[in-house]
């Protein structure tokens, strides 16, 4: 396996590897970071059969070409093995940062679709995401966001049926307090902090996103379920997008149901008590 690999990177990069070595963050496969004889680094992202790692390949490439997002260049993109360019890193999200992401994601929500959905079905933390192309915004969260991760969470023993009637409840309430005035906008799709690389005080670039066109909502309350953007972001992103009301009071808590639900059907534990209170919370 790793003989191929080499020899695999060795044909992309055009340079044979010198040295590897584990890189933190994967939650779908191994991350080396690659050193090339010529001197160039590189990344190596590996998995097993089945990892989608072409499919990550794909969005990347979707997200530089169509919405203008830095992101690393595609050498090598297989189901087992994703060969990217090496971006620079050091330091956090600083209030600088956060300010120049606010413009790369407004740009990247400027791109529009005449559906929500996608040309094609993506992945998130590795599992699959159906993108069926709907012209209704509630009619996709609900069925294709919410019921069907939770029917995922549901069937790997990690969700409590309880929980997902009530969530089945909660499903049929969105008019309640979604409206239909968001266009389907290009959405990283998963925005928490480990996907956002920082040099410096400056953005060097997204990765492992799960693109699709979505109301740009969900995609700004992920970016605050673990803290990755806070004031300085969304100062900035008011300047070339409105927020609409009620996005804050209600609609974030709703929108997060289903990171959430993913973080559920992958690992469980608190996650579910996290479900728990936000159901509650809207009364289901």
């Amino acid at each position: 396996m790793r003989r191929r690999i080499e020899e695999t990177i060795t044909e992309a990069a055009g340079s044979p590897p010198v040295r590897i070595e584990p890189m933190g963050g994967g939650c779908v496969g191994d991350v080396s970071r690659v050193m090339l004889e010529d001197g160039r680094t590189v990344v190596a992202k590996t998995g097993d059969k089945g990892s989608g790692l072409d499919i990550e390949g794909f969005m990347l490439q979707y997200l530089h070409e169509k919405g203008g997002l830095p992101v690393p260049d595609v050498l090598y993109a297989a189901d087992d093995l994703l060969l990217m360019s090496c971006l620079e890193t050091a330091g956090g999200i600083s209030p600088g940062a956060q300010a120049e992401a606010a413009d790369l994601v407004a740009a990247l929500h400027g791109v529009n679709a005449e559906n929500f959905g996608f040309e094609r079905d993506t992945v998130i933390g590795g599992l699959h995401q159906p993108n069926p192309e709907t012209a209704s915004w509630i009619d996709f969260f609900r069925d294709h966001r919410l019921l069907y991760m939770g029917r995922q969470a549901l069937d790997s023993g990690r969700l409590p049926a309880t929980l997902m009637e009530r969530l089945e409840k909660l499903a049929g309430r969105l008019g309640e307090w979604i409206d239909t005035r968001g266009a389907p906008s290009l959405i990283h799709g998963d925005m928490w902090t480990g996907n956002v690389l920082c040099n410096h005080g400056r953005i060097s670039g997204f990765v492992d996103p799960a693109v699709y066109y979505a109301d740009a909502e969900i995609e700004l309350a992920f970016s605050t379920l673990f803290g990755t953007f806070g004031d300085a972001f969304f100062g900035r992103y008011r300047e070339h997008r409105p927020i609409r009301p009620g996005f804050f009071e209600e609609r974030v808590d709703l929108y997060n149901l289903y990171p959430l639900l993913v973080h559920v059907r992958l690992f469980g534990g608190s996650y579910v008590g996290s479900v728990d209170r936000t159901l509650n919370r809207f009364g289901c």
